[in-house]
C-alpha cells in the first residue's frame, strides 16, 4: 500500500514551525513558504493541512494559547494566594527564553487579532480564562471587586510583557519580577 503524501506532516508540527519563525523573525515572516521550510516539508504539505494562511495562524495561536493555559492550570491554587497569583502571572512574562519567545509571539498575535475575527475570538477566550482564574483567587481572599482587579492584573502583566519584549534593556528579568510582586501587592492592598 502506498503511503499518503502528507502522512508524516501534522498540524501540530506546522504550528510549532510557525511559532519558531514568528519568534525569530516576526509574525509577518511566517509565510507558508517559511513555515514549510522550517518544518522541512513542501508548501503543498502546509496547504494540505491549512488551505489559508488565516487557518494556519488561528491553529498556531490556539496551540500557543493552549500551551500557556496548560502551564497556568498546573499552578497550585492551595498555596498562599499571593504566591498563587505570582506563580500564575509570571507565566505570562518573559522571564526565561521560552516565555520570552511566547511573549513576543503573543504580542504579535494580539496586534493581528485587532483585524482578524478568528484570532480575536481566541484572544478573548484566553483573556477570559486567565481573568476568571485570577478572580477566583481574589474571591477566595475576600478581595473587593475581584473581577475588575483581575482584569487590571492581566492588563498590567500584558503591558509589562509587551514593554519587556520591545525594550528588553529597560526591563531585565529581576525588574519584571519586582514589578509583578509590587502590582500584586497594590492589587491586594488597595481599598475598594
Amino acid at each position: 500500500m502506498r503511503a499518503r503524501p502528507y502522512a508524516t506532516t501534522s498540524p501540530t508540527r506546522l504550528a510549532a514551525a510557525l511559532l519558531e519563525v514568528a519568534a525569530r523573525s516576526g509574525l509577518e515572516s511566517a509565510s507558508v513558504r517559511e513555515v514549510a521550510s522550517q518544518a522541512g516539508v513542501s508548501i503543498g504539505a502546509v496547504q494540505h493541512h491549512f488551505p489559508t494562511k488565516d487557518e494556519m495562524l488561528a491553529y498556531s495561536f490556539q496551540a500557543l494559547a493552549d500551551r500557556v493555559l496548560t502551564r497556568l492550570a498546573t499552578v497550585d491554587p492551595d498555596i498562599d494566594p499571593t504566591r498563587t497569583l505570582f506563580a500564575a502571572l509570571s507565566q505570562l512574562l518573559p522571564l526565561d527564553d521560552q516565555r520570552g519567545s511566547e511573549a513576543h509571539v503573543m504580542a504579535a498575535f494580539a496586534v493581528r487579532a485587532a483585524t482578524s475575527p478568528s484570532l480575536s475570538s481566541i484572544r478573548s477566550s484566553v483573556l477570559f480564562t486567565i481573568r476568571t482564574g485570577l478572580a477566583t483567587v481574589l474571591i477566595r481572599m475576600g478581595t473587593p471587586d475581584p473581577e475588575t482587579r483581575a482584569a487590571l492584573l492581566v492588563a498590567a502583566v500584558n503591558g509589562l510583557a509587551l514593554d519587556a519584549t520591545s525594550s528588553p534593556d529597560l526591563y531585565p528579568r529581576e525588574y519584571l519580577t519586582h514589578a509583578l510582586h509590587t502590582q500584586i501587592q497594590l492589587t491586594l492592598d488597595t481599598p475598594n
